[in-house]
């Protein structure tokens, strides 16, 4: 790297830090305001095994981690920064949606302790992925040019928290398992064909801001296996580690829980597609 080409980073102000903190209260109530009100998202908090919450959140914490090198609510100068922000973010996303709970009657001072902290947990996924994704859509333009260019293994990476994103404030609902009750077996493989095609349209055809360019002399089968099936792979079992979480597959069978996940993964899908775009 030339002299010319180093960026140099200063570590952030207080001032800086709480410009950041306020991004990301409104990144955490925007992008989750669909789930927080959501009535069987309210229920899940109640009827969700801890340990599945607990894992859930467990599992969200190191991808906010290395979320936070691509976009997170304030410029990082070091692991123990975005380390520091990830926690950060799981907080501001349980005070964002304590407090609209509150305000909604959703929670109430008089519900037992165990019902409040499940109903509050199940919104924290969704909301620390908005408070993360703060700086690249609510901050200034400039902060563009910080934001490192993903390898191959990054771009894979968004995807998942992408797929993630979305997925969770969809899964929740019943219109998943209605949906995929309704569909005939040729509509499910056609809807696998569509999800990849638009996840191949969106990145590589529409030439959104942010898209990704493909590698010189890199043909349209390579691109499309390595990113839209392996991408479209991702997003499968992220979904079918959402749905389970959720205890959607609980007493399912096998087609039944394939057609839930084959659902889930079309808006999943589009959200893995769209994750590169927004950061």
């Amino acid at each position: 790297m030339a002299p010319s080409e180093i960026i140099v980073r200063h570590a952030p102000t207080p001032r800086e830090f709480w410009i950041g903190l306020g991004r990301a209260f409104a990144g955490a109530l925007i992008f989750a305001v669909p789930v927080l009100m959501t009535m069987e998202a309210w229920a899940l908090g109640f009827h969700l095994h801890p340990l599945r919450l607990a894992l859930f959140l467990a599992v969200t914490l190191p991808m906010l981690v290395l979320l936070h090198k691509y976009g997170g609510f304030r410029q990082t100068v070091a692991l123990r920064d975005r380390i520091a922000d990830a926690f950060v973010a799981i907080l501001v996303a349980a005070v964002a949606a304590t407090a609209v709970f509150f305000i909604f009657g959703i929670v109430t001072a008089e519900m037992p302790l165990r019902e409040v902290i499940g109903k509050i947990a199940v919104q924290v996924v969704p909301g620390s992925f908005g408070a993360s994704l703060a700086r690249a859509q609510l901050g200034p333009s400039s902060l563009e040019e910080d934001i490192p260019e993903p390898g191959y293994t990054g771009e894979l990476f968004l995807m998942v928290v992408g797929a993630l994103f979305l997925s969770a404030n969809i899964a929740p609902t019943e219109e998943v398992v209605l949906i995929a009750y309704k569909m005939q077996p040729w509509q499910e493989i056609a809807l696998v064909v569509v999800t990849l095609a638009l996840m191949h349209a969106f990145v590589y055809e529409f030439e959104f801001r942010g898209s990704h360019s493909p590698e010189p002399g890199a043909g349209f089968l390579s691109i499309f296996f390595r990113y839209a099936i392996v991408g479209y792979v991702l997003v499968m079992l992220v979904n079918l580690y959402i749905l389970w979480t959720f205890g959607r597959t609980d007493g399912a069978g096998f087609s039944e829980t394939l057609s839930a996940v084959v659902v889930l993964s079309f808006p999943g899908a589009l959200g893995a597609a769209v994750a590169r775009l927004i950061l």
